[in-house]
């Protein structure tokens, strides 16, 4: 079957590059991703008019649950009870790719066994906004993965590695309300919410000096007033708090609204304090789909670290991960620049490059591979289960924040 997944990715690389192109040409943003959502609904409606006769086509529900998000699904069988759900399919144009080859290599495997008789079910799931609101933490809410018995993604980095740490993540919005005053005639009748978003910003920088070497702080200021002479009645700062795991992500952020009513106190400004968006959580592992994916990029000519190098981002797969098990490795793609540059996204062209197609694919087979994997072993298909139900129930792991809070306070 493993020989089959990567003959059927082969056979399709043109379609999949040219439809990670495709959504690369057209950056959109997070809730707004019409072209990429678009560009992903006709390549699992073309791809279902492709087929074999004798093949069930692709299944696609455009704007499922959410305006960007989609639902392309192949059953095998007439009763479906094992479900791989592949891929976050929109946003990223490689992993959008990654998640569409993978589909579409397992689905080909399946096609091409002959004595394959269980029933089993393949999932694209479509999810906007990983980076800016969370469509994964929307879908989740909304019952999408609740038919899923397994999920896949992949994410391209600055290393290949099965599995990263990712930080749990939260969004804090700061607003600062103060008296507008001329700033030479009359100074003294103002109050500067200007000093206040300054003060604010020094003390969270002082605050890092006592902060964990793994938590992050770090930010900027919205709106910082309207005329130089015009002392500021309002600025807004947006700041991003990340730590390991989720419980100390609460420790952290008593910490920063200390930082930001003492600047309010400081000034004699109205502080507004808001979370405007659902919390990230750290990604829970799974060591048997771990295992898996080693053993599978082994294979494919890709031995992975032991221990790969500390990483700080944040994903909203995080979430799902605490609701169905799963496994999100990263891939290298043949360049040393990192993710959110200008050389990774812009002039370079790094993510578009055909270069990165090789890694890309080649991380869709591991993926496919080790969901192979699970169909194939009942055994297997246990064991990872049971290393979800383990890691869930860890203290370490099971703190959580509210999904969204607002405070107001004035001194």
């Amino acid at each position: 079957m493993k020989a089959a997944i990567q003959r059927c990715i082969d056979e399709h690389r043109d379609k999949l590059f040219e439809l990670s192109q495709s959504i690369w040409s057209c950056p959109e943003l997070a809730y707004h991703e019409t072209k990429a959502h678009d560009a992903l609904v006709r390549f699992f409606s073309s791809s279902s008019s492709s087929s074999s006769s004798s093949s069930p086509p692709w299944h696609v529900e455009r704007h499922f649950h959410l305006p960007t998000a989609f639902k392309a699904t192949w059953s095998w069988g007439p009763l479906v009870r094992r479900a791989a759900g592949i891929g976050h399919a929109c946003g990223h144009n490689l992993i959008a790719e990654v998640g569409a080859a993978a589909a579409l290599g397992l689905r080909g495997a399946l096609q091409d066994a002959p004595d394959w008789s269980l029933p089993v079910k393949i999932t694209v799931l479509g999810t906007p906004a990983e980076e800016d609101g969370g469509g994964k933490i929307d879908l989740l809410k909304a019952g999408a993965f609740r038919d899923l018995d397994f999920v896949f993604m992949a994410h391209p980095a600055q290393q290949d590695a099965a599995f990263l740490p990712c930080a749990a993540l939260t969004t804090v919005v700061v607003k600062y309300h103060g008296k507008a005053s001329h700033a030479a005639a009359f100074p003294w009748e103002g109050v500067n919410a200007l000093d206040a978003a300054v003060l604010a910003y020094n003390n969270l920088s002082v605050l890092r000096q006592q902060l964990k070497p793994d938590w992050r702080v770090h930010g900027i200021i919205k709106n910082g007033g309207v005329k130089p002479n015009i002392i500021p009645a309002y600025t807004e700062m947006e700041f991003y708090l990340r730590t390991p795991l989720m419980k100390e992500l609460s420790v952290l952020q008593d910490k920063a609204e200390a930082c930001f009513r003492a600047a309010a106190s400081a000034t004699g400004c109205r502080v507004e304090i808001s979370y405007p968006m659902p919390a990230y959580s750290n990604i829970l592992p799974n060591d048997t789909l771990i295992h898996l994916y080693k053993e599978n990029s082994k294979a494919l000519g890709l031995p992975l670290p032991e221990k790969p190098a500390n990483f700080s981002g944040s994903t909203d797969f995080g979430n799902v991960s605490f609701v169905v098990p799963g496994i999100h490795p990263f891939f290298h793609i043949g360049s040393e620049a990192v993710n959110h540059s200008e050389e990774y996204h812009g002039k370079q062209r790094v993510t578009r490059a055909e270069r990165a197609q090789l890694y890309t694919l080649r991380t869709a087979k591991a993926l496919a591979m080790t969901a192979a994997d699970l169909l194939c072993s009942p055994t297997l298909l246990l064991q990872a289960q049971s290393d979800f139900a383990r890691e869930k129930v860890k203290p370490r792991r099971r703190d959580k924040l509210p999904c969204c809070s607002v405070e107001s306070k004035t001194p």
